[in-house]
């Protein structure tokens, strides 16, 4: 069902290519191993050193990202993200491909902002590269949180096995697909794209059974969960629920828009999810209001943005299938309040500014003239250190 979904080639007597997983971070481990075992046994085949491989991504891919980089030997080479635009750049991604890069990862849906990468200009740059090279660099997509709503809010969209660098996708089910945790999926786009190497095989259950995990013993019921959603819901079913979440995002947005005191960071087209940084940080931070509204019953991340993004800072508000427009209006009114409190309390960065003015005084002329986009990034950086010590919160 995923893998007609995500339209991949696959014929009317051929069984898909996929495994289920306790999530995306399983999920994606599988596929890295895949690619890397690829590529090892192409570079051996050549009689080429296989010993440094490289996996391409931008800085906003989730922890699992680097996990995978970290556990299996593959040096992660990141895209640096920029003020404004806050997802990898195709162009800067393809650039850094080189003849070890056993794959780029793409992102449908990042977790910073719900933006959709565009993965069909990655794919047209990196063919002409390919074809230039001769290296054949292909395409993951990490779709945990927009494999399930791209094919339903924006079909039209290109970013999956339609385009034919993309070989494996991954997505959760426990976040779109409308399971409880802990479900994933991977999908390859055929059986050549999965290495027999990684593959077991058993019959001790009564029958041959291939399995490729990390995980071992688990339960079914959310396999059985993920099933029945699919056949309860189909289609139709989705889409409603994806266009209610987008509807609801709209509401939160546009009345977040109407205090005047935040900029919103996140896209229109993208996941359901509304990430706001404030306008004027020179008294007050998002920290600040994430902290207040705690006090409302908001549990709001506030964090900042990867390199080179780190003075940024945001908080974010994700949309699920329970997030009525009530709850919309009423977080939007909490957060009025909480910026009308926050108004009335001291800066706690005074202490700070202080003695950077002091220092300052110390300093040469020169030194002294500070940008407001550096004193936005000291601000930045001793909220997240402050943050950080506390350790508190979840997102």
């Amino acid at each position: 069902m995923i893998a007609h979904l995500y339209h991949a080639p696959i014929g009317d007597d051929e069984a898909a290519v996929g495994v289920g997983t306790v999530g995306s971070s399983e999920a994606i481990m599988l596929a890295g191993l895949a690619f890397k075992r690829k590529w090892q046994a192409k570079r051996k085949a050549e009689g080429k050193p296989y010993d440094k491989p490289n996996i391409v991504t931008g800085a906003n891919v989730q922890v699992c990202w680097e996990k995978f980089a970290r556990y299996f030997e593959v040096e992660l080479k990141e895209v640096k993200l920029t003020e404004g635009y806050y997802v990898m750049d195709p162009v800067k991604a393809v650039e850094m491909v080189d003849e070890n890069t056993i794959c780029v990862a793409a992102i449908l849906g990042s977790t910073l902002t719900g933006e959709f990468e565009d993965v069909k200009l990655l794919n047209e740059l990196l063919t002409k590269k390919n074809k230039e090279t001769g290296w054949n660099t292909p395409i993951h997509v990490d779709a945990a949180s927009g494999g399930f709503i791209a094919p339903f809010l924006y079909p039209c969209l290109e970013w999956d096995f339609r385009l034919p660098l993309v070989k494996s996708i991954n997505v959760s089910g426990h976040k779109y697909g409308l399971v409880y945790p802990g479900v994933g999926w991977v999908v390859w786009r055929s059986k050549d794209d999965l290495p027999e190497e990684l593959v077991f095989h058993i019959n001790y259950l009564g029958s041959d059974q291939p399995t490729f995990t990390l995980n071992f013993s688990k339960g079914s019921s959310q396999i059985i969960a993920q099933y029945y959603q699919f056949i309860r819901l189909g289609t139709e079913g989705y889409k409603n629920i994806m266009e209610n979440c987008r509807e609801n995002a709209r509401i939160l947005r546009e009345g977040i828009e109407r205090t005047g005191r935040f900029n919103i960071i996140s896209k229109d087209v993208g996941v359901p999810l509304v990430a706001f940084s404030l306008k004027d940080s020179s008294q007050h931070t998002v920290f600040e209001v994430s902290d207040h509204l705690r006090k409302f019953g908001w549990i709001v991340p506030a964090y900042t943005m990867p390199p080179d993004a780190q003075h940024i800072a945001v908080l974010r508000v994700v949309i699920r299938e329970d997030f009525s427009r009530g709850l919309a209006e009423r977080l939007v009114s909490d957060i009025v309040k909480v910026v009308d409190l926050v108004d009335t309390l001291p800066s706690p960065l005074s202490t700070k500014k202080a003695h950077v003015v002091a220092v300052a005084n110390n300093e040469t002329s020169e030194k002294a003239k500070k940008s407001a986009l550096e004193t936005q990034k000291e601000i930045a950086l001793y909220w997240k250190r402050l943050v950080d010590g506390k350790r508190v919160g979840a997102c």
